[in-house]
């Protein structure tokens, strides 16, 4: 019986430092090797982990946290947030001085020059501040946008959006998707095109926006690092990212 694994990216595949560690490599190529399926489910966009695709030699991925899903390179599921809404909310975050960061599948703009939120927030994924385009999302397709400010001004947002979902990845920054949208609906895509049964999907995680993947896959697999929600929800949890998780995982799973 054919068999996929999804890995999201940071915390996961990449240590806290941001670096592959050799086990997990080493692991990827062991389940490859094993004829298992390997794919990324990530809120990544594309463009931020092009050189770990190549690396790992992996083609088929989840990215956006589900709003935009590549099977062997060739798109086959696109969920944009609604444009219209995005202006308001655009003026919103402008009138509160609170700074977007707006993303399609190729880059990233930010809606002010210089923020010290986005400093911090991109600079914990080792990204540069982006440079600013306050428009960039009129008449382009975006798949996420980043809203950055403290976590007790984030619920008048969720209120006066109900289109959108907001989802904390950092102490300063919200991920913002379209409504119901998810990893776990992007993995759906991809099963469906595979001809997968759930309960032959597996999937690591370590955060608030693996929550929903982690529950509806077959066996989901929450790091020794991750957020207690995931933890929770995990069929189980293997050791930290730093200390061989996804190894450990795979074996305990006998898939290596």
């Amino acid at each position: 019986m054919k068999k996929i694994v999804f890995f999201d990216i940071d915390g996961t595949l990449l240590d806290h430092e941001k670096s592959l560690p050799a086990s997990t490599k080493k692991a990827l190529k062991l389940l490859k090797d094993n004829g298992v399926f390997v794919a990324i489910a990530t809120g990544r966009a594309p463009f931020m982990f092009e050189s770990l695709r190549l690396e790992l030699e992996i083609d088929s991925f989840v990215s956006f946290n589900g709003q935009f899903v590549v099977f062997e390179n060739e798109v086959i599921y696109e969920n944009p947030l609604n444009e219209a809404e995005l202006h308001r909310l655009s003026r919103d975050a402008k009138e509160n001085k609170h700074p977007l960061i707006f993303m399609n599948e190729k880059t990233m703009k930010a809606s002010v020059p210089n923020h010290p939120f986005i400093e911090m927030g991109m600079g914990s994924l080792n990204f540069p501040h982006p440079e600013e385009d306050a428009s960039f999302y009129m008449n382009r397709k975006m798949y996420q946008t980043l809203l950055f400010c403290e976590e007790q001004t984030e619920k008048s947002y969720k209120t006066r959006y109900p289109g959108f979902d907001f989802i904390r990845w950092h102490r300063y920054s919200v991920d913002i998707l379209p409504a119901g949208g998810s990893k776990a609906e992007g993995i759906n895509k991809m099963i469906e095109r595979l001809g997968f049964k759930l309960k032959d999907v597996y999937a690591f995680g370590d955060g608030l926006n693996d929550l929903e993947m982690l529950r509806e896959v077959g066996t989901g697999v929450a790091m020794g690092n991750a957020v207690p929600e995931a933890k929770a929800l995990a069929d189980f949890i293997t050791s930290d990212v730093s200390e061989d998780g996804i190894w450990n995982g795979l074996k305990e799973l006998n898939l290596i």
